[in-house]
């Protein structure tokens, strides 16, 4: 019997990113929806480092209640199945469902995400291609926000996960 598996390739990967920064200040003088448009404009704090890590570009599409942005599944996010680990089209969901969120918190508040679900509809390939994300607000309280996402194709238009999120909303502390 001979061994079968393939010889193992061996890659570097190295990139560049900026450690998050939160502006106290710009939180507690804009809305959630401007805050979001500023960072995303480059105007306040700097790019969630995890973007940079896993290959998910920032919002482009940032709307009262809604955001879009794409994320790029690689090599590097294998799981022994040779499939995209599951926790990459989550942590891309969970940044939709937030950040949609986050779109309609009035000035001086903040969120925490108390309820995550996350449904998974296909594999993803290495092979893929872009995915587009997009996430949306089902309920906007005073303490509590709704939301869901949906994680597509942008080739193909095919849904590969989805997922809904439930945030509780509270006030931000003095800066």
């Amino acid at each position: 019997m001979t061994d079968q598996t393939p010889a193992a390739t061996t890659r570097t990967r190295s990139y560049e990113y900026e450690v998050a920064s939160f502006d106290p200040a710009a939180a507690m003088r804009l809305s959630g929806l401007d805050y979001m448009r500023a960072l995303t404009a480059g105007e306040i704090g700097s790019r969630p480092s995890i973007g940079a890590t896993i290959g998910m570009g920032i919002p482009y599409d940032v709307e009262p209640g809604s955001v879009r942005f794409d994320a790029e599944p690689s090599d590097f996010l294998l799981n022994p199945l040779g499939t995209v680990h599951g926790g990459f089209a989550a942590t891309v969901l969970d940044s939709a469902l937030g950040v949609a969120a986050h779109t309609v918190i009035p000035a001086a508040h903040g969120y925490s995400t108390a309820e995550l679900k996350v449904n998974y509809t296909r594999a993803i390939l290495p092979t893929t291609g872009t995915l587009t994300c997009t996430g949306t607000v089902v309920h906007a309280g005073r303490r509590m926000v709704t939301t869901e996402a949906r994680l597509v194709g942008k080739a193909d238009g095919k849904l590969y996960a989805h997922g809904s999120a439930t945030l509780f909303v509270f006030p931000l502390k003095d800066a």
